[in-house]
């Protein structure tokens, strides 16, 4: 890969390594995210989807390799916070929020950066807050739900709520894992339109096993296996691929 390549990217991996107890999780990952692209990442079990995202956001150090960010930073010399504060959320599976507390409050909360949770529900928001809060709920598909408690959501409005945790935090990627995971089919599309709606503001890396899901979002598809890319185009073209269909698809 090449220095314009790097800098002309959002996301850039090269020849990223990273092995735990001699298992090779990466293996010469290399990778390139343009900004504003929405991205589909699938791979059978130990591909490394997983680790893939820890390296990004600094939960795991690669062996080797290059990691940067926006061209020019170097996510390797940065712990997780300093990565989140530089604008890469991510989103895991499973969904955090806070159930205790209404919609909005989660928001708020998620907006607040380094304040406490009490001096947070203490603060009242200046007039930029509240709209951004505002178009958060409606990109989210949660305006109606303002004070409902979080708790009482069904599970894909929850996944919505935290995506617009990430959303309220400004980031300029996303890393969004299995969204679709126990959804119901109405919610499955609305997160696919959700989160094409997303990227016309923003990077998008999706992890997901669900491959309608995959489809509907229409996008460039990277298919990991062992480690490294085995293939990447559109879901047809990596459908259609014969190392893919053996190792991941079936026949």
């Amino acid at each position: 890969m090449s220095q314009a390549q790097a800098r002309d990217s959002i996301l850039y991996l090269d020849g990223v390594t990273v092995t735990f107890d001699g298992f090779r999780a990466l293996n010469e990952l290399s990778l390139i995210i343009a900004p504003g692209e929405l991205r589909a990442i699938i791979g059978p079990n130990g591909a490394g989807k997983t680790t893939m995202m820890d390296v990004i956001t600094g939960k795991t150090k690669p062996d080797k390799g290059e990691l940067f960010f926006e061209g020019a930073i170097d996510l390797k010399r940065h712990d997780e916070a300093a990565i989140a504060s530089l604008g890469i959320g991510r989103k895991f599976q499973k969904p955090t929020v806070f159930e205790n507390h209404t919609v909005r409050d989660n928001l708020v909360l998620a907006l607040a950066g380094s304040r406490s949770p009490f001096k947070t529900l203490l603060h009242r928001e200046n007039a930029a807050e509240a709209a951004q809060i505002e178009q958060v709920l409606r990109t989210i598909g949660l305006a109606r739900q303002t004070e409902d408690l979080a708790g009482s959501l069904s599970h894909g409005q929850k996944q919505w709520l935290e995506i617009g945790m990430l959303l309220a935090q400004n980031p300029k990627l996303l890393l969004v894992d299995e969204p679709a995971a126990g959804m119901t089919d109405a919610e499955t599309e609305a997160t696919s339109e959700l989160l094409k709606a997303i990227a016309r503001d923003h990077s998008v890396v999706v992890v997901e096993h669900d491959m309608a899901f995959v489809r509907d979002l229409d996008c460039k598809v990277t298919v990991l296996h062992e480690g490294s890319v085995l293939a990447e185009g559109s879901l047809d073209q990596v459908s259609a691929n014969e190392r893919v269909i053996e190792v991941y698809l079936g026949r």
